[in-house]
């Protein structure tokens, strides 16, 4: 049997209930995948959606981001979906910013938005 594939998931504050909806409306999709968050983001998801395999991680601020970029770089993250909310400053953006380019040097999926993330849903059931 193959390894399941492995989803990472993490969304700024403002950002959190929409990307819980996001994989709640998703949930089939989801429910055949091993997914990673950041400790908050993967609560809220767990909350909606208690039957799915989340492993949560540190806060995004105290670790969480880089423990997922850690798991990209050793190639046990597959895709990531990442909530941004552009409109609040960050104080660890530099983390964000360093997440962002290790999903582009070892050239995984991101959204950074529902409408991106929903496209990369469509795509994977096609």
């Amino acid at each position: 049997m193959a390894d399941r594939k492995c989803l990472a998931l993490i969304a700024h504050d403002q950002k959190k209930d929409d990307l819980a909806a996001f994989v709640k409306a998703n949930e089939a999709v989801f429910a055949g995948l091993k997914i990673v968050a950041t400790g908050t983001t993967g609560g809220r998801v767990l909350d909606i959606c208690p039957g799915l395999d989340v492993t949560r991680l540190k806060s995004g601020p105290l670790g969480g981001d880089q423990q997922i970029g850690a798991m990209i770089a050793t190639g046990d993250v597959d895709c990531l979906i990442f909530f941004v909310d552009p409109l609040t400053p960050m104080p660890h953006d530099v983390d964000v910013k360093a997440l962002m380019r290790l999903a582009i040097v070892y050239d995984i999926p991101m959204a950074l938005n529902r409408a991106t993330a929903e496209e990369l849903i469509a795509f994977r059931r096609s």
